[in-house]
């Protein structure tokens, strides 16, 4: 350990000794660096700051110019028409101004008939533009700049042009005032800046040189055994910015049978736990011949939750929607599931055909899911169906209090369906533990805000403890939505809305679905189904197939991937007969 302890003391000094020198240099070297600057700088802006001013000052000019021409234009036309006159001392009169250099006037024939003493010699009319609107022009006399005027004016049945002139050489001095002013500022400007930045940069450098024991002269020192004071600081700081990372990091959960399981048991040992969904995880049909038939439906949310509930127990409640549902339930409505090795209880609620067409296939999916999906189908919002909305979701509230054995059970609400009954829950059982999941896209406030309930949706949503949606964005567009709307307190640190007496926090949990599921248990190998539809289908080995297995809904791109293949047969005719697309789809919910 010596050697090595040896070797990086000797490696501290040769840092520290690199740095004096540099630091020796440092001065000389800012010197430089900003001389350049302040001169590349000034030669850069100084021209056009010159440009600036002569441009305004030519503006002026030319306001100047036609202040003139327009008070004496009314006198001119007037005079020039009398045979015999001399405008001559009338101009000379006009140019005793300062800045006005001379007047003139060009007869229509060409020559200058009229123009005061201090009229430039080399004026001539056919020098300039003379046209039938007015003009201006800068032209060099007598060396100096001249800006000209020009003027049409009416003489009796013929065209004249009155000259107004205006000595420029004050412009030029004025540009040039500009242009050394603009480098003199800019060269104290940036003079100022680097020499302020250099002399921070050349403390801190000395601070560090020091902190590593190296003194000006850079002879060796004995490192500290203790590290220096800037070391210890260093060091505090990178641990309390690892916590903050710790504490800004996404609260993420692994939403998978295990991790619930050793939360509840773990955690919460003894908690009941209640599940609300629409769609129930086991439906029974009455089949054609009368007998009961099981079916497993096409559901995502069922796909997630049903494993969590087999690992750890309690009760889902849900619609019984199954022809043969109140067939095979007991006086409670209650039935054990799975059927094979029952591990939680399947509480089926029932609910009419006016129920179901209201709350399920009116708000629900013709209003909420397009207007969450922003999937360009305008959302239906009828006030039958939300007062069926309303009125199902007090009847699953009921039920969950119902179930409920303790004060404090652990209820996890289930979709869009459900948006009132965390609310309601909560008035029921104010000490449960709500834990509410919306399983599609919450949109941003402005798309929101189109619903006629949707302080009523927020409201309910927040009687919940946790809400939980898909992804960050999704939470930060609900916590706009409700900062919008509603009158509550949003503390964006911690993603949490405190309103109606409840803390709810705001949290994003990317579920999953357990892999790989039950119902591939006991399946044949890939190659063996792969046959098995290719002899189905009539297909030989040769043949490309393809396979879609989704909801038929407007959400799942079906008609796109349609177009998608037939765009891709018409564009490459070769695949004809040689690619298979088959698509498999359940009935759409909308």
């Amino acid at each position: 350990m010596r050697p090595l302890r040896e070797a990086a003391r000797r490696i501290d000094v040769g840092i520290g000794v690199r740095l004096a020198r540099f630091l020796k240099l440092t001065p000389v070297r800012w010197g430089l660096a900003l001389t350049a600057a302040c001169v590349m700088l000034a030669l850069a802006l100084a021209p056009l700051a010159a440009l600036l001013v002569e441009n305004w000052s030519r503006q002026d000019v030319e306001l100047r110019s036609r202040l003139v021409q327009r008070s004496v234009a009314e006198q001119v036309s007037r005079l020039a028409v009398l045979p015999d006159v001399d405008l001559t001392p009338f101009f000379d009169g006009l140019a005793d101004d300062e800045r006005l250099l001379a007047l003139g006037f060009c007869a229509p024939d060409g020559r200058l008939r009229w123009a005061s003493r201090q009229m430039p010699k080399g004026v001539v009319c056919d020098g300039l533009p003379l046209r039938k609107t007015d003009g201006f022009a800068v032209r060099r006399y007598d060396d100096r700049h001249v800006h000209v005027g020009i003027y049409p004016m009416r003489v009796g049945p013929e065209d004249g042009h009155l000259l107004v002139l205006h000595d420029l050489a004050w412009v030029d001095e004025r540009a040039e005032t500009a242009r050394i002013y603009t480098m003199l500022a800019l060269t104290s400007a940036v003079l100022g800046f680097g020499l302020t930045t250099g002399g921070i940069a050349y403390l801190l450098l000395r601070r560090w040189t020091r902190s590593l024991g190296v003194s000006q002269r850079a002879a060796p020192v004995a490192p500290q055994t203790t590290g220096s004071p800037l070391g210890r600081e260093f060091r505090a700081l990178v641990q309390e910015l690892r916590g903050d990372r710790r504490g800004n990091e996404p609260f993420q959960v692994d939403w998978s049978p295990d991790t619930l399981r050793r939360l509840l048991l773990e955690e919460l040992p003894g908690s009941q736990v209640l599940v609300v969904s629409n769609r129930e995880p086991y439906i029974h049909n009455r089949a054609k011949d009368g007998s009961i038939e099981l079916q497993l439906p096409a559901s995502g949310l069922v796909s997630a939750l049903e494993p969590v509930m087999r690992t750890c127990g309690g009760t889902w409640i849900a619609h019984g929607s199954g022809s043969a549902d109140r067939d095979t339930v007991d006086a409670n409505d209650r039935i054990a599931v799975p059927p094979a090795a029952p591990d939680y209880t399947l509480r089926r609620v029932w609910l009419d055909d006016d129920e179901v067409e209201g709350y399920y296939y009116g708000l629900a999916n013709e209003g909420l899911w397009p207007l969450c999906h922003i999937a360009f189908v305008r959302p239906t919002f009828r006030e039958a169906d939300w007062k069926r909305y309303r009125a199902v979701n007090e009847k699953f509230a009921e039920v969950v209090a119902a179930e409920a054995t303790t004060e404090d059970p652990i209820v996890l609400v289930q979709d869009y369906h459900f948006a009132l009954l965390p609310r309601m829950i909560r008035r029921r059982l104010p000490k449960a533990t709500i834990v509410t999941f919306w399983h599609i896209p919450w949109p941003n406030a402005e798309t929101f805000g189109i619903c006629p309930w949707r302080e009523e949706i927020i409201d309910g949503l927040l009687g919940s403890s946790i809400l939980g949606f898909h992804t960050r964005q999704h939470c930060n567009n609900f916590l706009e939505a409700t900062d919008r709307f509603m009158e509550s307190r949003i503390d964006r640190e911690h993603d949490s809305v405190t309103f109606g007496g409840t803390d709810t926090l705001i949290r994003p949990y990317p579920i999953s679905i357990a892999w790989p599921p039950t119902g591939l248990v006991g399946q044949a190998s890939i190659a063996d189904c792969r046959a098995a539809v290719r002899r189905r289908l009539g297909l030989s080995d040769e043949v490309r197939l393809a396979v879609g297995i989704e909801r038929f809904d407007y959400t799942k791109g079906i008609l796109d991937r349609m177009a998608a293949v037939d765009d891709l047969l018409t564009r490459r005719p070769q695949w004809r007969e040689r690619f298979v697309f088959v698509q498999a789809a359940a009935p759409t919910r909308s």
